[in-house]
């Protein structure tokens, strides 16, 4: 299995995916550990793949989506955004529905 057939594989498993650093439970950056509490407090089931396990991954992630850093949350095997973009919408209230499949999915 080629290294895109194994993202869409990862993405095909969860609605929500996050790509992050480490473990919901070890976030290995503040960044992966921020999303991983935004998505908490919204109550979501997320899947979530550590990148450090997989420089390979790591490195096609960047232009899968084109979009070069970490963490990256996928809604529905769409890009969302990384950390700023997923605190943004959750101070603004579009991510719970989002994540809960009330609201559209990212363009």
């Amino acid at each position: 299995m080629d290294i895109d057939d194994r993202i869409r594989e990862q993405l095909g498993s969860h609605r929500v995916v996050l790509y992050m650093k480490g473990t919901p439970d070890f976030p290995m950056c503040g960044f992966s550990g921020r999303v991983v509490q935004l998505l908490q407090a919204s109550k979501s089931d997320f899947g979530y793949v550590n990148i450090l396990e997989d420089p390979e991954l790591r490195e096609r992630l960047k232009t899968y989506a084109n979009w070069p850093t970490y963490p990256q949350l996928y809604v529905e095997g769409e890009l969302v955004g990384g950390c700023d973009i997923i605190a943004e919408m959750h101070q603004s209230g579009e991510l719970q529905p989002l994540l809960q499949g009330e609201g559209a999915a990212p363009a």
